[in-house]
């Protein structure tokens, strides 16, 4: 299906613009997508591992725990009922969802009939009861003759109802028969007594183009595959339906804001459905566009998952920069920083310098557009725009910095050789750093994090090790999330040291432990190899959430704030009464 769009793709296109659709993205999804994902309904197992989960709690029940342990069926008995013990409840409730819950006959012995009026009797009886003038309901039920011809029974296998005037099913699925529409009343009957995956469930591509269809097949595919977070089934729906409701025959006939704009505009949104509708945004594009240094090199925002980096800051973006020589230097110097190891946020950075840099020489009063005009007196005057603008700060150093390094390497890689020899920064040229205070903990401080019965207030095990390891062994939080399965190495007389590689820089270390950390270690291994067999998992603290084979590593920020947390709880206090706040690394 192809598009008005032009096709092929703009080398210089901004992330808030639409991608042109080209023509061949019909061909990749057909040849991509698997047979078990061409449904227009697709039903997953319930214990999938990204789009289910665990089993209901409640014995019997084969649907996938939602709340509490529970599918959302038992869930709202169990509110409905006043939320009792909910072990109890677990316990004695009736694994039987609603539908399969067999529909009570009248109350008189002789009829088979369904229930519908009041005294829990059928028509039928409730209005001769009522021309009796309602009597006492237990002796007139008793005094009721056998009936003279007994009907049919209702044509469900588990209902052993009468059936409803000349229908072949009982009045309650009659009724529901009619409100599915009316199909074929055998198929019916045959699907009703299977344990039906409820709506939310279920993924439903109906109501979806031939190409939008099989762009979100693709995109659930993709997920299924990766198996690195879960989604749950609703989650999908609420973005098919958004689809659906659009008038695009492709995902990308729509930039990526517009459409998460269009989200927000809906009230009640979970941003569940934000992220997963990102995610399919990305995956349609860097299927219809390729990845790698041959496509995203030419564009002006480069994907960096595009190109095997999969971190935090998603974009590099260079379309800020008015001066296309200035431009192509920065991409180059970018590329080969990424190919260095150097850190997205580093190099982030540094396009961010030479962005500023290249405002300062587009500006009325300097009017510099080749790179032979950057010479040192040029460079003195940007110094003194930036100490106007900055002041000082700690950007304010790194502007300097990283300028001060493209242009060394500008000058080493001989990328343009009209850049000038006096093109560079000093020394002196960079602001003084102002003299700070010790940071480390006052040993009060230390005395009340340290005491047991605080360390007990830890709501997670995985925490309170962290906390241990990062107090007694001095790493960095970001290297103590890291930590492999297989941290402890010993020495020839036993000791035991804790393996780790320390990031920052880029070296494996080792740091002696105690015993009891060390049995607080190996007993952590044990948990997780009982937790995730056979394989296990790679890292001594998996993240708890959206990390379904445990490869994923606890995010910094995610133990920083359960520390605040912790703290709050454990009510550590300064020499002057104050709540303290420590940051991790000042242990």
């Amino acid at each position: 299906m192809k598009s008005p769009r032009a096709e092929g793709f703009d080398s210089g296109d901004s992330a808030d613009s639409p991608l042109p659709v080209p023509s061949g993205l019909l061909a990749k999804l057909v040849a991509t997508v698997r047979p078990e994902f061409r449904g227009e309904e697709l039903v997953f197992d319930p214990q999938d591992v990204v789009f289910g989960g665990t089993l209901c709690a409640v014995g019997g029940c084969t649907r996938t725990g939602r709340a509490k342990g529970l599918c959302w069926g038992h869930n709202n008995r169990w509110a409905r009922e006043g939320k009792p013990d909910l072990e109890e409840f677990i316990a004695t409730t009736d694994p039987q969802w609603r539908r399969q819950t067999p529909y009570l006959s009248c109350r008189a012995s002789v009829c088979c009939y369904g229930r519908r009026c009041e005294a829990g009797l059928c028509p039928i009886h409730h209005r001769t009861w009522t021309r009796a003038g309602r009597p006492d309901l237990a002796p007139w039920l008793a005094a009721l003759p056998e009936p003279t011809q007994q009907p049919s029974i209702c044509l469900i296998a588990s209902c052993q109802l009468w059936v409803h005037r000349d229908n072949q099913l009982c009045w309650r699925h009659a009724q529901q028969w009619r409100k599915a529409g009316r199909p074929d009343i055998q198929e019916y009957a045959d699907g009703i007594d299977i344990d039906p995956v409820p709506g939310h469930e279920r993924v439903d591509l109906g109501g979806l183009g031939p190409q939008l269809r099989l762009e979100m097949q693709y995109v659930l595919q993709r997920r299924s595959d990766q198996a690195t977070t879960k989604t749950r089934p609703v989650t999908v729906q609420t973005v098919v339906r958004l689809l659906a409701d659009s008038s695009v025959t492709c995902l990308l006939e729509r930039p990526e804001d517009a459409w998460q704009q269009e989200l927000r505009d809906r009230r009640n949104t979970a941003s569940t459905a934000h992220a997963f509708l990102l995610y399919a945004y990305h995956q349609i594009s860097d299927l219809a566009a390729g990845t790698g240094w041959e496509v995203e090199y030419p564009r002006d925002v480069w994907r960096l998952r595009s190109i095997g980096i999969d971190k935090p800051r998603a974009t590099l973006r260079f379309d800020r920069i008015t001066q296309p020589w200035l431009k192509d230097l920065a991409k180059q110097w970018a590329r080969w920083e990424l190919s260095t190891t150097s850190s997205t946020q580093w190099v982030s950075t540094g396009v961010s310098a030479l962005t500023r840099f290249g405002q300062f020489m587009a500006s009325p009063t300097v009017g510099v557009d080749r790179l032979s005009g950057v010479d040192r007196p040029l460079l003195e005057r940007y110094l003194a725009d930036l100490h106007i603008e900055l002041g000082g700060r700690q950007t304010h150093r790194q502007h300097i910095g990283r300028l001060n390094t493209f242009l060394q390497a500008v000058r080493r890689h001989r990328w343009d050789e009209s850049l000038p020899a006096d093109a560079m920064f000093f020394p002196e040229d960079y602001p003084s750093r102002a003299e700070l205070l010790p940071r480390a903990l006052a040993e009060h401080v230390m005395t009340q994090v340290e005491h047991p019965d605080n360390l007990d207030r830890w709501d997670n095990p995985a925490y309170r090790l962290i906390t241990l390891i990062l107090m007694r062994c001095g790493l960095r939080i970001s290297d103590a999330c890291k930590l492999p399965l297989d941290c402890i190495v010993t020495d020839t007389d036993g000791a035991g040291y804790l393996r780790y590689y320390n990031h920052k820089m880029k070296r494996e270390a080792l740091v002696p432990l105690d015993e009891q950390l060390t049995e607080m270690i190996t007993v952590r291994q044990r948990t997780l190899r009982d937790r995730w067999p056979p394989a296990g998992t790679p890292v001594l603290f998996p993240r708890p959430l959206k990390n379904p084979h445990g490869r994923q590593p606890t995010l910094s920020s995610t133990y920083r704030k359960a520390l605040y947390r912790w703290l709050v709880r454990c009510d550590i206090r300064d020499e002057h009464a104050l709540p303290v706040v420590l940051k991790p690394h000042q242990w």
